[in-house]
């Protein structure tokens, strides 16, 4: 586990929230659906997009692929912005990617009754800026708000990358029925676009003063704290199975058409079944985070979370098929979009716990790009897994679903083993927040080690919080 300096006793210190917190919150929400908008737009309609280009739809499914493979290339850079910068360069570096990204995309489609090769390139640099403001979220809460509200804060920017995912499956179907509406419906994304990306150049940096104790402390250099957070259990045991979830829900989301097709389904039924993942899994999310804000059951909710979604994964397996209709598809739709989108963010913020004095955006920047990795070696594999023209019905993805079924089964002990076998995990940054100083490190402790720290921590009693009243 990690090592912590001694954090000196500060006399008299007021730590405050500022209103304009929200500023910065909002436009990393606006920025993190715009980007999950973009990195789904010709996924949703796969069929039409395909039939535009003269391409495979296994060509279309690299404009997915190329995007999330981007995100694995910079996520080294996005550790050391968010680490030496804070959220404000990489919000900027993404808005700016955002612009080029769009507008090579739309003359891609323009010109020439359409490019492929131009809009890949789009995408890609679209690609390179999602990681950016998909994994400040943590750092930003650790920054601007206090153990209050971190976890809430967290969930509504994390959680706004799939809400820009359901705006692509249930609008870009809408706006692209034929082919030749494909240049008109990637002019509207683009314009959308640019007009998110105009406030990100104005948002504050960082607050006057520090939100609460932990965000005031000391952290643990980068190269140090890379170097220790890979070698504790904990941090592979939520690693693992929070890059295989991500990456599932990232191949069912840009898969969703081709799955559900085969069954007679149209793009409108597949893109309702996505809007459904995600907005179910957007009102799970608003209820679960408040609540853990409040009590910090991470770990309880953690354990109760993961079979659900276990549970949902082997039901996709058969919903599909079912002569029901696509009635349970949308029911089991609903339940992994609750269960997956209420444990993102008690993920990570549970991560940010236990790993202080990390600095937060190191944890989850390397779940992130697991899962994007993952992701594109998913629906390259689940593909491959689709059967021909000679299968029952043609060309479905049965063997691709129980690929998924399979792996998140696999995955799901670890994380219910967090705590157990005599290993002690302590929530380390909110035992900051509320005045235990934490006296020495704790690296694999067994439980002698964790009552030599409980001897040698004290509690802080003259520190005070409050919210600024002036925005």
């Amino acid at each position: 586990m990690p090592t912590a300096e001694a954090i000196p006793p500060q006399s008299s210190t007021q730590f405050r929230v500022y209103r304009r917190r929200f500023w910065g919150l909002i436009e990393l929400v606006l920025l993190n659906i715009i980007v999950s908008w973009n990195w789904l737009t010709f996924s949703a309609i796969s069929t039409t997009t395909a039939e535009y280009f003269g391409v495979s739809e296994s060509a279309v499914n690299w404009l997915s692929i190329g995007f999330q493979f981007a995100f694995c290339i910079v996520s080294p850079f996005v550790i050391w912005v968010l680490n030496k910068g804070g959220p404000k360069p990489a919000i900027v570096i993404t808005a700016t990617l955002l612009l080029v990204g769009n507008w090579l995309r739309y003359a891609g489609t323009k010109a020439n009754g359409g490019i492929f090769g131009l809009v890949m390139v789009g995408q890609i640099i679209i690609g390179l800026a999602q990681p950016f403001c998909l994994c400040a979220p943590t750092r930003y809460s650790d920054l601007w708000f206090s153990a209050k509200g971190r976890t809430s804060a967290t969930a509504v920017a994390s959680l706004a990358n799939p809400l820009g995912a359901a705006i692509a499956q249930l609008v870009d179907s809408m706006w692209a029925s034929s082919p030749s509406d494909i240049p008109d419906m990637v002019l509207y994304i683009s314009i959308i676009s640019t007009v998110v990306c105009i406030p990100a150049y104005f948002i504050p940096a960082e607050p006057p003063t520090p939100a609460s104790a932990s965000s005031s402390g000391p952290r643990t250099p980068l190269v140090p704290a890379m170097r220790q957070l890979f070698a504790t259990l904990e941090f592979w045991l939520l690693v693992a199975p929070f890059t295989v979830y991500v990456a599932f829900f990232n191949s069912i989301s840009s898969l969703l058409n081709q799955i559900l097709s085969p069954y007679g389904f149209s793009e409108t039924e597949a893109g309702i079944a996505g809007a459904i993942l995600i907005v179910v899994g957007l009102v799970a999310a608003a209820i679960m985070s408040p609540i853990t804000d409040r009590w910090k059951h991470y770990l309880g909710s953690i354990r109760v979370l993961v079979p659900v979604i276990v549970a949902s994964y082997i039901g996709l397996v058969f919903a599909p098929s079912s002569p029901a209709g696509i009635a349970p598809t949308y029911i089991v739709m609903g339940l992994l979009g609750a269960s997956s989108f209420a444990m993102l963010p008690i993920a990570l913020e549970y991560l940010a716990e236990i790993t202080y004095p990390f600095s937060p955006e190191i944890g989850s920047t390397v779940c992130w790009t697991g899962g994007q990795l993952l992701g594109s070696c998913a629906i390259l594999i689940q593909d491959a897994l689709k059967d021909g023209p000679d299968g029952n019905p043609p060309r479905n993805m049965h063997r691709a679903l129980i690929f998924s079924c399979v792996l998140s089964t696999v995955v799901a002990p670890l994380p219910m083993s967090i705590g157990l076998f005599g290993r002690t995990v302590q929530r380390r940054r909110w035992d900051v927040d509320r005045g235990i100083e934490l006296g020495v490190s704790f690296q694999d402790s067994d439980e002698g080690d964790v009552e030599g720290n409980k001897a040698a921590s004290k509690i802080r009693t003259d520190s005070a919080f409050q919210e600024d009243p002036v925005p």
